[in-house]
């Protein structure tokens, strides 16, 4: 059954009403839709704090605690288009409206619009609440344009949106706090017990070191460290309680005897993070205190449980990316209990749903060490996610090339995928595809479909296990594949060689192959070109690219290529020493 008309040749039938004193999120949802409307019909739409006589699209926040922040309602009723959602979800809902129309938000840069001077109001009965409270990745364009990353339905701490564009789920602290919690230049000198016992020393005096969580002390300061963090984020709705990036739990008696209690180091440390939860509770009920299940806490606890305030974040750092959780069947991606036994993943992920009712995950989406890596997780992202969603996850955060340049190897497709899989796990996939990659590579479309078809059916033919950090020597990338897929790449750029901006977007993504086969000369057959290295180099700036790696600059990476090592890093003693500005 149809309804009425939203604009007739290229004149408005409905005005869009935001009701009296409405909140700045509705005034911006309010906004959006004249401006997308009039863009497809050209008609000059109107907005109005009052209903009138004529038929409106009205746009309401609700406090409806089954909608929450991110959900939404459309509803149809005659002629007229009603839009309730949360703080975020009203927003959300407009822009679901528009895509219902046949906007598709691709890229900062590239949106599908359509034209038609007439038309028609949908009937619409529809009540959307994500699953996943908290979404995020970091892929470029959406860190640096917020406006964009609230249309992918993004609200994590990495996008810093604006709060009349809905705001975001914001950090006190993130990740890593033992530093901040207990600061070796304060403590150390004088207490060096309050840090860990690892083989018999405290690493703290050189510089790396994990907590000691049962010293009673440690917790008081810690208690009163988090404290003043969270006075002076008061915006703030989650601080991390997490260790620090390496290994070395403290092997003190007490905190042995924890572990060995636990079954694993993450029973001793959820007890402290509970204990922190608790004591807090009264003066900030509204905060998450969240920690890791990271490395050496991977594994969940056969006794302590995560208190209702307290979140318990996984990480899949060790996982194959080539394979889902739940079919890879690579033994070295299993980690030791404390026991000596050894354990997959899944198997973690559902001993952890089986004691929290509120798990974050932690996922990767790319390869660090080498950003432009082909890297063939297509075919995992959605089972991935669902299995996570089935095992109480509530929030996720795909780690991916975070370069302030942006990066090759598709990224921009992937960012759509998984921000549409983040929004609904069980989204079509394929039509998300097939719809990104008509557009956005137009004639091109084809090859770029089946390049990622050839990745993914060489790894999983030939089950080849894929790692976050992986090397390029690796049998997908061996020259007789690169053959292949430069094949298919002549295919593409000669289908667009007479379309400028498609054939930019496909040489931009064929960066990809031209890195791996410099770095593989140069490492494995000890060749170099001159002009090729050149050529490369010059071209990767010319894209507005940065990083090749995760860690160093680009200029630090053709270094290391001429010096003919594998990464920058190796120039330092840690992976993060270079520091500094992208240029």
């Amino acid at each position: 059954m149809k309804s009425g008309y939203i604009a007739k040749d290229a004149k408005p039938c409905m005005i869009i009403v935001t009701g009296e004193n409405a909140p700045e999120q509705v005034k911006y949802a309010a906004s959006e839709l004249r401006y997308y409307l009039s863009l497809i019909t050209t008609a000059n739409f109107e907005i109005a704090d009052k209903r009138t006589d004529m038929p409106c699209i009205l746009l309401q926040r609700t406090d409806n605690t089954d909608l929450g922040e991110d959900g939404f309602t459309l509803t149809t009723e005659g002629d007229s288009l009603f839009i309730a959602g949360g703080k975020r979800g009203v927003i959300y809902g407009a822009y679901e409206f528009l895509e219902r129309l046949g906007c598709r938000f691709f890229t900062p840069y590239c949106e599908k619009i359509p034209a038609s001077a007439t038309l028609e109001l949908p009937t619409l009965n529809e009540k959307q609440v994500p699953v996943l409270e908290y979404r995020e990745h970091n892929y470029t364009d959406a860190v640096k344009h917020t406006r964009f990353a609230v249309k992918c339905r993004l609200n994590g701490s990495h996008h810093r949106i604006r709060e009349k564009h809905g705001g975001y789920i914001g950090y006190a602290w993130y990740v890593h706090t033992f530093e901040r919690m207990v600061p070796p230049e304060l403590y150390a000198k004088d207490h060096p017990e309050y840090y860990a016992l690892v083989n018999g020393k405290r690493p703290v005096l050189s510089g790396r070191f994990q907590l000691c969580l049962t010293n009673p002390d440690v917790l008081e300061i810690s208690i009163q460290s988090v404290r003043k963090a969270l006075l002076d984020n008061p915006y703030a709705r989650i601080i991390s309680i997490s260790q620090n990036d390496w290994f070395g739990n403290c092997q003190c008696p007490t905190c042995k005897k924890t572990d060995e209690e636990e079954g694993s180091p993450s029973g001793t440390l959820l007890r402290f993070v509970n204990a922190i939860a608790k004591a807090l509770e009264p003066e900030f009920p509204h905060i998450l205190f969240d920690t890791l299940a990271y490395q050496y806490t991977r594994q969940a606890p056969k006794i302590t449980r995560p208190r209702h305030n307290v979140c318990v974040r996984l990480c899949s750092i060790e996982c194959c990316f080539s394979h889902s959780f739940e079919t890879c069947n690579d033994a070295n991606r299993m980690t030791r209990r404390q026991d000596g036994t050894y354990t997959s993943f899944i198997r973690d992920l559902e001993d952890w749903g089986k004691v929290s009712d509120r798990l974050y995950i932690w996922d990767y989406t790319t390869c660090f060490a080498h950003y432009p890596k082909p890297h063939p997780n297509w075919n995992v992202l959605q089972p991935n996610i669902q299995a996570m969603v089935r095992n109480n996850v509530k929030g996720v955060f795909e780690q991916a090339n975070g370069a302030a340049g942006g990066g090759t190897d598709l990224n921009e497709l992937r960012a759509y995928i998984i921000s549409k899989l983040l929004w609904n796990p069980y989204t079509d996939v394929k039509k998300h595809m097939e719809e990104f990659t008509d557009y956005y590579y137009q004639e091109a479309a084809p090859y770029i479909r089946e390049y990622i078809k050839t990745l993914t059916d060489k790894v999983e033919k030939d089950n080849i296990h894929i790692g976050f950090n992986d090397h390029l020597y690796t049998e997908y990338l061996e020259e007789d594949m690169l053959d292949i897929y430069d094949k298919i790449f002549d295919k593409a750029e000669e289908a667009v060689k007479g379309n400028p901006l498609a054939l930019y977007r496909v040489a931009k993504a064929r960066l990809s192959l031209r890195y791996v086969r410099i770095k593989r000369k140069s490492m494995l057959n000890g060749i170099h070109d001159p002009v090729e290295i050149r050529d490369f180099f010059t071209d990767w700036q010319s894209f507005g690219l940065t990083r090749i790696d995760e860690w160093v600059s680009h200029q630090t990476t053709h270094r290391a290529l001429l010096s003919r090592i594998w990464r920058g890093t190796q120039f330092y003693d840690h992976w993060g020493d270079e520091g500094g500005e992208e240029f």
